[in-house]
């Protein structure tokens, strides 16, 4: 049967189930204890979910429709909606993708990956070393997404000086694991690596009006990212033990390649003083100015000396991820708003758990197995607003629900669709997906493990206890 006929059928059954659901919660009596409204935002909330599982529309169009249906049935005013749509967390995301851009343009970041791995190049398990852990650094920093796009070819590059076989190389495994793992990783180290923490920060911020600043983010996160790159250093080491004994040609490519880009021009110069600037502004000033209004500040400055352009911009922001983020934060907003969110608690088997650590373990779970099936702001989108009702029911601090939300739903090492790091190293012809469920099942259930010991034993001494 024609594949484009199936995925033809498979998308209007999702359509019709998803409008079918929408309409008989909407025509439903009201169940006790939730509002008229309640009600209606609990309709659109599984629509969305739906959808943002689904795929069958793309996940920002998912946040419009939620945006255009709140003020439409009446369950938040119109210019509440869309005020929402101007949330901090939006911005800063704007502005961190904006920066990134000029990183990447000014070719910055290629020199730093090539002079920091031509110092790791002098055995198999130094160079693999090199590459989880500067694939990790650069995700403290910025998106994971753009530091997989800007280390694949040079992970490429060391795999055809070296004459590695696709499929057949574990060493070449290895590199493209290591480089996808280590950029997973590290983007749940700090607001930078990816999108999902701002959006669970925005989320928490509208709902009940707390937040979590840059350095305590990073403490809390940070004891969990290291153990994790030792883990998977390790685990790399042992399932893929290294074919070959040395790596002179890739180290000679290195030395090369640093060679032929020349000296640092002004504009790398200017924008990695920029950035060294931007970063200490938002651990040191984050909680007073703002971390969006810091971001946008750096922006202005690089447009006003000339280190971007506009055309540059237009071209490396994801757009559509703007509009999603917009769309979630206000679903988040609505539902604890007209307290569906409360009602979702109560009737969930988490409404039964006595144990604040118990939750908290529940919650990791659910986020870190789900963010393998839905892109990881998806599950923020999700599980933020039920998370928020738990913490209030519980009398626990919500940025406590929101760490264990927003971290864990980083973590996705096994399946393409989780995160496009790991889909940039499918994309290598070096990895199989029976390579990737064998590792990756393993760093699932190490993260969960280690999340939960740190939050347990650690984050109390951060005042966050349980």
């Amino acid at each position: 049967m024609d594949s484009s006929y199936l995925t033809k059928k498979y998308r209007y059954t999702i359509l019709s189930v998803a409008i079918f659901l929408f309409g008989l919660i909407i025509y439903l009596p009201v169940p006790e204890g939730l509002t008229s409204d309640g009600k209606k935002a609990l309709a659109i909330f599984v629509l969305c979910v739906i959808f943002w599982v689904s795929h069958v529309i793309p996940l920002m169009i998912t946040s419009l429709l939620a945006i255009i249906l709140f003020p439409l049935m009446g369950v938040l005013p119109a210019d509440k909606t869309y005020s929402l749509f101007g949330n901090q967390a939006v911005f800063f995301i704007l502005g961190a993708f904006i920066l990134a851009s000029s990183v990447t343009r000014t070719g910055l970041s290629n020199r730093m990956a090539l002079i920091f791995l031509k110092w790791f190049g002098h055995s198999p398990k130094i160079l693999l070393l090199g590459v989880i852990a500067l694939s990790a650094f650069f995700s403290f920093w910025m998106s994971e997404h753009a530091v997989a796009a800007m280390m694949f070819p040079i992970v490429v590059a060391i795999s055809a000086s070296l004459e590695l076989k696709p499929t057949k190389s574990n060493y070449g495994k290895a590199l493209f694991f290591g480089m996808a793992w280590g950029c997973v990783i590290g983007g749940v180290a700090t607001f930078l690596g990816g999108a999902r923490a701002p959006l669970a920060v925005g989320i928490l911020r509208d709902v009940t009006g707390e937040s979590i600043g840059f350095i305590k983010w990073a403490l809390a996160a940070l004891p969990t990212v290291i153990s994790m790159l030792a883990v998977t250093y390790l685990l790399l080491i042992f399932l893929f033990p290294a074919e070959i004994k040395d790596v002179k040609r890739a180290r000679i490519l290195l030395i090369n390649r640093t060679a032929c880009i020349g000296r640092m021009k002004r504009d790398e110069w200017s924008i990695g003083i920029l950035m060294v600037v931007t970063i200490f502004s938002w651990i040191c000033f984050g909680e007073k100015f703002g971390l969006a209004n810091i971001a946008l500040a750096a922006v202005v400055i690089a447009f006003v000396f000339k280190l971007l352009r506009w055309k540059e911009v237009e071209e490396d922001v994801n757009w559509g991820l703007i509009l999603m983020y917009g769309g979630a934060i206000c679903l988040g907003f609505a539902m604890g708003k007209t307290g569906a969110t409360r009602w979702l608690v109560d009737i969930t088997l988490l409404g039964s758990i006595q144990s604040p650590f118990v939750l908290i373990m529940m919650i990791s779970l659910v986020a870190i197995f789900l963010t393998e099936a839905i892109s990881n702001t998806a599950v923020v989108a999700l599980l933020m607003p039920i998370t928020i009702g738990l913490a209030i029911d519980f009398s626990i601090d919500p940025v406590i629900t929101t760490l264990a939300v927003a971290v864990p739903s980083g973590l996705a090492f096994i399946l393409p669709m989780g995160t496009p790091a790991v889909a940039i190293a499918y994309s290598s012809g070096f990895i199989k997906p029976g390579d990737a469920f064998k590792g990756g099942i393993i760093l699932k259930i190490a993260a969960w493990m280690l999340f939960n010991i740190f939050a347990y034993f650690y984050w109390p001494i951060l005042g966050l206890g349980l």
